[in-house]
């Protein structure tokens, strides 16, 4: 593994935040199914990257330097 990731694009640790949260639900007797659980993972998932995008996409508004180009 070459590669890396910060912590909140792991679908690992969503699923852990996920599964940490259905068991305190669980205290206030609601139940989260396991399908609940991978689509709530799937939609935070999502929700970051979407997040993720427009903050690129505002660096680079706000950017004081133009991209590219000999130094």
């Amino acid at each position: 593994m070459d590669q890396w990731k910060t912590w909140v694009a792991s679908k690992a640790v969503w699923g852990g935040v996920v599964a940490v949260a259905g068991g305190a639900l669980g205290l206030g007797r609601y139940t989260l199914t396991p399908a609940d659980a991978a689509h709530a993972v799937d939609l935070i998932s999502g929700i970051v990257s979407a997040v993720g995008g427009l903050v690129a996409i505002y660096g680079r508004v706000v950017a004081s330097k133009k991209i590219g180009g000999a130094s």
